[in-house]
């Protein structure tokens, strides 16, 4: 493929305008990232996104040049290369954003039928997994062996709480009333607030990591993260290369992290939680999102055919 710098300069080239001249790159560091760092809470996954998957084959391409036959040619690459079509639209989904914003700011300023957003991949039937207990309690022996110092806790307190890995990870002491048992999540997925309801298993957890905390030497003001990691003295980025090395000790080897509120969800199923409740303990926005557990309910509409029968049977003849 060859790169803008390669193409013979054209006399219409002699005026650079202020999209034509702007190349993906510049267009990241000096427009986009400082966006991002300022709107998104996790705004260091695109940096590592662009960093790895777009800058060397795409950054050096003036804006109005990422026509969609490069754009499918870089795609195809990385589906030759035998990435997850998941993982492939994550990049999608992020050169579709800078793009938007690109014509959003007037950094590409003409309409062009060969230019329109990337078409995601289609990803197949979407798959859950749920833990057993007996499965739950090989995972938790696992990471307690591990030696990362807060694996056990993190994972625990997931499984507790059917909270997402990234609420976890951000979570500060001060987010905690112990007295209520509740814990609030400043900003959650749909970038509202939401609060988490903290069972007595849930509090010991947090208990236990506090303790873990000062035994490190960590500080625990309300400020401070739950989840501290000793070496950077700030929140753990991920839990992840602990985490596989945990997770294949307990022969899970295909075990996600967002299995384990996956696993919350069905535990309550199973054990008469309806679903309504279930929505509100996962802190879904929609019913909608909490019907892909239904299939887990107790088949009990023959009991409750008998409701009826019963009224109607006891009617005199």
């Amino acid at each position: 493929m060859l790169s803008f710098l390669q193409r013979p300069k054209r006399d219409s080239e002699a005026n650079n305008t202020k999209s034509s001249s702007t190349t993906l790159s510049s267009f990241f560091d000096d427009h986009y990232y400082p966006h991002a760092q300022a709107t998104k809470r996790l705004a260091y996954h695109d940096d590592s996104v662009y960093r790895t998957h777009l800058r060397e084959k795409l950054g050096a391409y003036p804006l109005e040049e990422l026509t969609n036959s490069v754009l499918d040619i870089w795609v195809r690459d990385q589906v030759t290369a035998g990435y997850k079509r998941s993982t492939i639209n994550k990049h999608i989904h992020l050169v579709n954003r800078m793009l938007n914003l690109a014509r959003r700011w007037g950094h590409i300023t003409t309409y062009s039928q060969n230019q329109q957003n990337i078409k995601k991949l289609t990803e197949g039937d979407y798959t859950q997994r749920f833990l057993s207990v007996s499965e739950a309690a090989d995972l938790l022996a696992a990471c307690k062996k591990h030696s990362n110092p807060f694996l056990f806790f993190f994972v625990q307190l997931l499984l507790l709480t059917g909270a997402r890995k990234g609420e976890a990870g951000l979570m500060r002491w001060r987010d905690i009333d112990f007295d209520s048992r509740v814990w609030t999540v400043p900003r959650s997925k749909n970038g509202r607030s939401r609060r988490i309801m903290l069972s007595s298993a849930a509090l010991k957890v947090l208990d236990a990591t506090n303790t873990q905390a000062e035994r490190l030497g960590l500080d625990t003001d309300p400020a401070c993260y739950v989840f501290t990691n000793p070496q950077t003295q700030t929140a753990y980025h991920s839990f992840y290369a602990s985490w596989f090395v945990a997770r294949d000790e307990a022969g899970l080897t295909k075990l996600r992290i967002h299995d384990l509120r996956h696993t919350y969800a069905s535990m309550l199923i199973n054990n008469g939680v309806s679903l309504y409740e279930v929505q509100t303990l996962l802190g879904h926005s929609s019913i909608q999102m909490t019907q892909r557990y239904a299939h887990l309910e107790p088949n009990s509409l023959h009991e409750r055919t008998e409701v009826v029968g019963n009224l109607i049977s006891e009617m005199p003849n």
